[in-house]
C-alpha cells in the first residue's frame, strides 16, 4: 500500500511538471506567432521581454537594472529582472499588492514612486529591498494623499522632470464638460508637486497619459486624447509642448488645431486667454498614451531626440479602427514638428486588435521596452548594425 501511495504521488508530481512544461511551450509558441505579425523598420528586432502580466502600463527602471511596471486592472506593482542578460526577464517579484489601479510608476534618486487613483506612494531606497532576500515587505509611505477620486480618466501617469519635481496629469472626469474643472482647478490640467502642493503647468488638457522632456530644450511634451462623439474623423488627438508654464491648451472650448466644440465653443468670445495649438495632430480616436524621447545610444542617429508615442487604439469608431501602433514624431534641433511615421504596426488585423501598446520606455542599455495591456506583455526593441 505504501508503495502504491508513493507511486500515485509521483504520478501526480510528474503530471504537474508535464502540464507546466506544456503550458510554457504553448506560451512561447504563441508569443512567437504574435511577434511575426508585427512590422518594424529594417535592422530592428522585437522580442518579448516579459509575459503573463496583468494589464501592464507605465514602466520605469531602477539603478540596479530592475524594471518596475504598473497595472491598469491588477492590484500589484511588479519588479522584473533579466538576470542572465538574454533579453527576457525570467525573475518577477511582487513589490506591493492590494492597490487600486496602480498604473503609474517612476524611479527618482533611489526611490520608487507609484500611483493609485487618489494617492501617490513612495518606497525609499527601493534598490536595497530589491537586492535583499525580500522576505519582509518594503516600507511604503504616502507622498500625495488627496487626489481626486473620480475613476473616469483617473489613471495616474507620473514622472519626475529635470527640475526634480513630480509631474502628473489629472484628466477631466467626462467626455466633454466644464463643471468639474470650474469647481476643482486640478481637473483638465498637468501639475507638478512643489512645496507640498500641486502647481499647474498646463491648463485645458482633456486627458493626458504621457509626458516627457526634450533632452536638449528641456521643454515638457505631452499627449492628449481628443473628445468623443463628434464622428469618426474628428477631432484629432494631440502632441503638445509647454514653452510657458500655465498656458491654456483649449479644452473644452476647442479641440486639436481648429475644431470648435459645438456646445462650449460659443463661450470662447468671453474668455480672456490665449489658446496654444498642438504641435502635431496624431489622428482622431487613436488614443495616444505614453510618450518617450529616445536618448539612448543603440538606435541610429536619425532616431535620437525624436519622440515615440504609443497609440493605444480607438474604441468607438464605426468605420475603420485607428491607432494600435507605435509612431515616431520627428522634431528639429529646436523641438519643432517636422513629420511623423509608423515605427511598429501589426497589432490590428482585419479590424480586430490582439494587442494595444501603452508605454515606450528607453532602458539604460539603449533598448526600448513597450508595454501592452491587452496581450499582457512587455516587448523589447533592439537595433542590430
Amino acid at each position: 500500500m505504501y508503495k502504491t501511495y508513493l507511486s500515485n504521488k509521483l504520478i501526480k508530481i510528474l503530471s504537474i511538471i508535464y502540464l507546466i512544461f506544456f503550458f510554457s511551450l504553448s506560451v512561447v509558441a504563441n508569443n512567437e506567432s504574435k511577434l511575426k505579425k508585427l512590422n518594424i523598420p529594417d535592422n530592428f528586432e522585437i522580442s518579448i521581454y516579459a509575459d503573463q502580466l496583468n494589464s501592464p502600463r507605465q514602466i520605469t527602471e531602477t539603478e540596479d537594472g530592475y524594471i518596475v511596471v504598473g497595472s491598469k486592472n491588477g492590484d500589484k506593482i511588479y519588479a522584473l529582472l533579466d538576470q542572465d542578460k538574454d533579453g527576457f526577464a525570467e525573475k518577477k517579484y511582487v513589490i506591493v499588492s492590494g492597490l487600486k489601479n496602480p498604473t503609474g510608476v517612476t524611479y527618482h534618486d533611489g526611490n520608487l514612486y507609484f500611483s493609485e487613483i487618489e494617492k501617490i506612494w513612495v518606497i525609499k531606497e527601493i534598490d536595497a529591498w530589491l537586492l535583499s532576500n525580500k522576505e519582509n515587505d518594503p516600507k511604503v509611505e504616502i507622498y500625495i494623499d488627496d487626489l481626486p477620486s473620480e475613476t473616469w480618466h483617473g489613471f495616474r501617469h507620473i514622472r519626475f522632470g529635470p527640475d526634480d519635481k513630480l509631474y502628473l496629469p489629472i484628466g477631466v472626469p467626462c467626455n466633454v464638460c466644464i463643471d468639474p474643472q470650474t469647481k476643482d482647478k486640478r481637473f483638465a490640467a498637468i501639475h507638478k508637486y512643489e512645496n507640498g502642493k500641486l502647481v499647474m503647468v498646463a491648463d485645458g488638457v482633456r486627458n493626458s497619459v504621457g509626458i516627457d522632456w526634450h533632452p536638449d530644450t528641456q521643454n515638457l511634451y505631452f499627449s492628449d486624447n481628443g473628445r468623443d462623439w463628434l464622428g469618426d474623423n474628428t477631432p484629432s488627438c494631440e502632441l503638445n509642448v509647454v514653452t510657458e508654464e500655465g498656458s491654456f491648451y483649449g479644452f473644452p472650448y476647442k479641440h486639436a488645431k481648429n475644431v470648435i466644440d459645438p456646445e462650449f465653443g460659443k463661450l470662447i468670445s468671453g474668455l480672456n486667454v490665449d489658446f496654444v495649438d498642438p504641435i502635431a495632430e496624431l489622428g482622431p480616436h487613436v488614443a495616444p498614451l505614453g510618450i518617450e524621447f529616445y536618448d539612448g545610444k543603440k538606435f541610429p542617429k536619425q532616431y535620437h531626440n525624436n519622440v515615440f508615442i504609443a497609440l493605444h487604439g480607438s474604441w468607438n469608431k464605426y468605420n475603420g479602427k485607428s491607432g494600435y501602433k507605435v509612431i515616431m514624431v520627428k522634431l528639429d534641433d529646436n523641438g519643432n514638428y517636422i513629420s511623423q511615421e509608423d515605427f511598429i504596426t501589426g497589432w490590428l488585423e482585419n479590424e480586430n486588435a490582439w494587442g494595444r501598446p501603452v508605454q515606450p520606455f528607453v532602458m539604460s542599455d539603449g533598448s526600448m521596452l513597450i508595454s501592452d495591456d491587452k496581450y499582457n506583455v512587455i516587448y523589447r526593441v533592439t537595433y542590430n548594425n
